[in-house]
């Protein structure tokens, strides 16, 4: 038996998929959303990360676990959620592990917890994780997540981390920051690009190495998986071509949009959104 822990999200619904049309029997721990999984032959069981009295019941004869449940934000003042659920979640899911005698445990990190320098060099599986409380708190947490799983190892569970770029991909039902992204792209609802881009990797290719990972991987080793650099602006014109809407034509350097950060907050706070940009 494979759990899969937060199996309703934009990788957990993939996985899911991925794993049932191998043939693999699969339980889905979900918290409340379950759209990602509806019409799909997998066992769903509730349970609370930060409750490990809770998780007996769910770790019950697997053999696997993927761990994928995860906070994400980009509110500066979200650091003790994140933690709750991230930091000590992922310390709880580790001790079901262990209390269970799960075989292996399939850890995924996020690229946001390595450091940025140096800028010069490839940014690869040995770059040092953030610390410090001056991290935003995502990025802090997502850190802090890891280090637990690299202590597992020690432990002796047999753990192995994967550590996403962006993630674009089918089966977003809630959707994701990206897809939110993409719904106002698709809306034209952003007046202003921002300057710069990021690497982006399909959803189904961070699966794909996932479960290549779960069969073939040396214990306690980690794998960034990563796709493609794009620009802001190809992003904007992709989207465009898809939808026929018109991808903004002002893009503006990253200074300026710091600058009008705490007005875009305050008309997000008003219309019960999220902004779509955040102070670093």
């Amino acid at each position: 038996m494979i759990l899969i822990t937060g199996a309703s999200g934009l990788v957990g619904g993939n996985l899911v998929r991925a794993l049932l049309a191998q043939g693999r029997p699969v339980r889905a721990l979900v918290h409340h959303d379950r759209r990602a999984l509806e019409g799909l032959d997998v066992e769903t069981v509730s349970a609370d990360l930060t409750d490990p009295a809770s998780l007996g019941h769910a770790f019950r004869g697997v053999e696997v676990v993927y761990h994928l449940a995860s906070s994400i934000s980009i509110n500066m003042d979200d650091w003790d959620e994140l933690e709750r659920i991230n930091v000590t979640g992922t310390r709880n899911v580790i001790d079901a592990c262990l209390r269970s005698n799960v075989r292996r445990l399939i850890h995924f990190g996020s690229i946001h917890a390595y450091a940025h320098a140096p800028f010069d060099q490839p940014l690869d599986e040995d770059r040092r994780l953030l610390t410090g409380d001056h991290i935003p708190p995502y990025e802090r947490s997502k850190a802090a997540a890891e280090t637990e799983a690299r202590r597992s190892v020690d432990l002796g569970l047999d753990t192995v981390i994967i550590i996403p770029t962006a993630i674009a991909g089918p089966f977003d039902f809630r959707p994701s920051y990206f897809g939110q992204a993409l719904q106002l792209l698709a809306s034209g609802r952003i007046p202003a690009l921002v300057r710069g881009g990021y690497d982006w990797v399909d959803v189904r290719d961070v699966v794909d190495g996932a479960i290549k990972a779960e069969q073939v991987a040396v214990r306690g080793s980690r794998y960034i998986l990563s796709g493609h650099w794009h620009s802001v602006r190809e992003v904007a014109r992709m989207t465009a071509e898809i939808t026929g809407i018109p991808a903004p034509r002002l893009t503006v350097p990253i200074w300026l949009a710091q600058l009008a950060q705490p007005l875009l907050a305050r008309l997000a706070q008003i219309n019960g959104s999220q902004p779509i940009y955040t102070r670093p």
